[in-house]
Parts: structure tokens; sequence; C-alpha cells
């Protein structure tokens, strides 16, 4: 972050310097008291369950300024701005930070698959322009903020994550990252119970392009239904990536190197073959975003391509670990049913003795809850996947989903995720795979966890 001194912070966010040294310079900004120390402005957000204001005079030993709704103690040497609302103010900042950089920012939404296009695109970018990207998946109405306050002079091209999940977040979100290119992977039925329906997800997500002008592109998947009804319809560029036979860049040919796929790249001036380090078809459309980005930068294919090559799964999404005995896709970030089946299909595209699913509850189905868990289930058995566990009442639906296509499935439903690691301990054999995955609040990362640190002994 660039130093902004503590006057020029309260200027910007419409707040009020209640006490402490004007000419205090800032460089770091956190919303997490853990994480404060000399320099740092903490911002308390009110939460449904905590207030963090009731953090301040401890960060305050540590960190140099705050945001505040309420007054300050008679006795504050440090500074407090205060606002109206500390979480609006944190946006403001981030928007008026923002404004300082001429920089080159490209948004990625979508219901499945923001952060790994997200870190395909920047790999793509990488060999041919400084690149800053969304740490992790910081791109909620607190964390995209904080994401835009660590961009440096030094970048020329930002990779931004915008998540939302309510009606009227998108807009906030563009307000502030101002994007001027854009990719929409998917709609999906995340979040569906907070917006009804994947039109209304869809009108949502589509106003990541708030900022457009007639000079800005718009990629999108060219294969989901909905997003493709946006092409050539809009006053700025639409492009379209995916496999079918209209889209501005597809695939064709792929296949499996080991851990490596390869495919053939098809566009309007040219037929390459790429190559990427990790598996599965949606990585592939990813690739193909990722190329279409890079190519409308203004990269070369070969600069491109050494990009690609760079490419790594984020933690605990579809990170694959070769272990002794076994190979073990830990994608236990988070779940959603569009998620879980291509997980699943990854699951099934590795050369394995035995292929078992540790599959835990989804969240944010609303209504749609069983039906999407038996719908998860029933393409489980489909393609074959030889046992899956479960974990949690929901989750329960995803076994008979699957014993309804394939009688011969291994499924067996727990409660928590200690008992389903016994059983899943019980079910390893020598050149077996191994797919967990679940919603965040699930934590089946404990059960990835403990798989490696038994296979690693």
């Amino acid at each position: 972050m660039i130093p902004l001194k503590v006057s020029e912070i309260a200027k910007a966010v419409g707040g009020t310097l209640l006490c402490g040294n004007p000419d205090i310079e800032i460089t770091s900004v956190a919303c997490d008291s853990r994480e404060v120390k000399d320099g740092t402005l903490f911002v308390p957000i009110r939460g449904e369950k905590v207030d963090a204001h009731k953090f301040i005079e401890d960060c305050l030993k540590n960190c140099s300024a705050t945001f505040t709704e309420y007054d300050a103690p008679e006795n504050a040497k440090k500074p407090y701005i205060k606002v109206e609302n500390t979480l609006t103010a944190l946006q403001a900042l981030g928007a008026y930070y923002r404004s300082r950089f001429d920089i080159k920012i490209i948004g990625v939404t979508g219901s499945v698959g923001k952060t790994s296009t997200k870190e395909m695109i920047a790999a793509a970018l990488s060999q041919g322009s400084n690149v800053f990207k969304t740490k992790g998946n910081r791109n909620s109405q607190i964390g995209l903020p904080l994401t835009m306050l660590d961009i440096m002079p030094e970048n020329e091209t930002a990779v931004i994550e915008m998540g939302m999940s309510e009606f009227g977040e998108m807009e906030r979100l563009c307000a502030i990252a101002k994007p001027s290119m854009a990719v929409m992977t998917n709609i999906g039925t995340a979040h569906i119970e907070n917006l009804g329906s994947r039109e209304n997800i869809m009108s949502e997500k589509f106003k990541i392009t708030g900022n457009f002008t007639k000079d800005s592109t718009l990629f999108l998947n060219g294969d989901d239904e909905l997003l493709v009804t946006l092409y050539g319809k809009q006053d700025f560029k639409t492009v379209t990536f995916g496999f079918g036979e209209n889209c501005d860049y597809r695939a064709e040919n792929i296949c499996v190197n080991g851990m490596n796929t390869i495919f053939t790249l098809i566009s309007k001036n040219e037929t390459e073959e790429i190559e990427i380090p990790t598996l599965g078809e949606h990585n592939v459309k990813n690739a193909l975003a990722a190329f279409a980005v890079a190519k409308a930068c203004g990269l070369s294919t070969d600069v491109i391509k050494a990009g690609l090559l760079t490419y790594k799964n984020a933690p605990m999404r579809q990170q694959i670990h070769k272990l002794e005995g076994c190979t073990l896709i830990d994608d236990s970030y988070n779940a959603s049913p569009d998620a879980m089946k291509v997980s699943l299909d990854v699951l099934k595209s590795i050369d394995a003795t035995k292929r078992i699913a540790v599959l835990a509850n989804m969240l944010e189905l609303g209504d749609y809850a069983e039906s999407e868990h038996f719908s998860v289930g029933e393409h489980l058995g489909e393609i074959g996947i030889d046992c899956v566990i479960c974990i949690g009442s929901l989750a329960e639906n995803i076994a008979k989903g699957a014993l309804s296509k394939n009688k011969n499935v291994t499924a067996k439903c727990f409660a928590d995720n200690a008992s389903a690691l016994s059983y899943l301990k019980t079910q390893i054999v020598d050149g077996c795979a191994i797919l967990v995955k679940g919603s965040r609040s699930m934590h089946t990362e404990e059960i990835s966890k403990a798989v490696i640190a038994d296979k690693s002994k």
C-alpha cells in the first residue's frame, strides 16, 4: 500500500478526525484485530454476533489509527476517524485508493471457478506484465476493498475476483474496482437461496460491467445457455470461450498427459497446441478465457503459453497431492452443485485402482437443497465413481442419487468428519484416488490434512 496520511484518509471517506496526529502515515489496513501492526489502520466491522469496536483499544497498542462509529475515549492519543458506517468507509477508501492508479483491471465473476479462473488469467499474463491478483478469495464487500489497497505503482494489470451472494452487492464492488474488462465464468445455483433464480443471478453478476465504456470487453462462457444470450447485444465488445463451434476461442483434442492437460486452441486468427499443468475440462475452459484475455491485453501467443505453464491450483482448490500409495484431490475450500460435479469429473479422469469421493453438505441452496444434492449423486453414479462417503444430513441425498443410477456404488453417510475419516481409512487401497469436497463451514480440510499426514509418515 502506498502510504496515506490520516488526514487524507479522513477526507477520502467523509469522516471526522476526532483526535490524534493528522500527519501519521498509514501503510496497511486490517479488519482482523490479529493482523494489526505499526502503520495499520484498524477497521472495526459490526457483525451479526460481534461488534469489533470492542477491540479498538487493544488494537491501538500495536496499530496507528482506527475508524469508529462512536466517540473516542477522553484519553485517546492515536487517531480516531469517526464515520457513519465502518464498512462503507472501508469501501470508500478502497475506491479512493484505486482511483490513484491508471491500471487495467480485469474483473472475474461467476457461480463456479472464480478463483481458478483468476489464477489462470494471472498466469497467462505473468510473463508479459507485472500482474497483481486477488489473494485467496478476498472478493467480498470486505475483502475486495482490502484487495484494492494492496495494489502498488509497479503493477501494470490487476486480476480481481468479484463475488456476490445478494442483490446490490456487485454494483458496490464494481464502484470500487472499476474493471474495464471482465470474465463471467458461468451461471449456476450457488446463492440461489438469496437470489431466487439463475436469471436473477446472471442479472446481478452482469453488473460487473457497470463501469464499462465502448472500448471495454466482456468475456463470456459460450457454453452457458444464459451467458450466451448476452453475446453481441452490448455497447461494448463481447468475446466467447468454450467448446462449442460458435465460440470465439474454443478447444478441441483434449487429452491428459500425466498430471497435465494438452488441447488444441482454435480462434479466428490461429490454431495452437496449449499445455496446462492441471487436470479437468473446466480448467481447459479457464485456460481459454485466460488466453482470450491475454490476447486482448496485447500479449503474444508464445508469452501466453509460457505463462499458462506457471499455473498452480490455489490451496484447497483441486490441489492434487501424490501421496504414498494414493492420489488426493483436496478441493475442500467450498462447494456448490456445479463445482462438485466438475470435481467428480476430475476424480474420474485420474488413472486409479479405486475412486473415492468424500462429499459434505452444500449450503445456501434453499428449497433446491435436496434436489441439487441428489443431482450431484446422480452424476457420481453415472460416471462410475466407486465409493462415496457423505457427511451431513443434506449430503445423504448425494448417496441416494448415486444409488439411483448405479447400485454398485458403495455409499456411506456420517454425521461428522471424524466418523467419515475413520471409514475412509478402511476404504483406501494402493493406487486409489480420493476427492474431498464440501461447503466451507463443513471444514472438510480436516479430512484432507489427516490423509496427507497419515500418508507422509
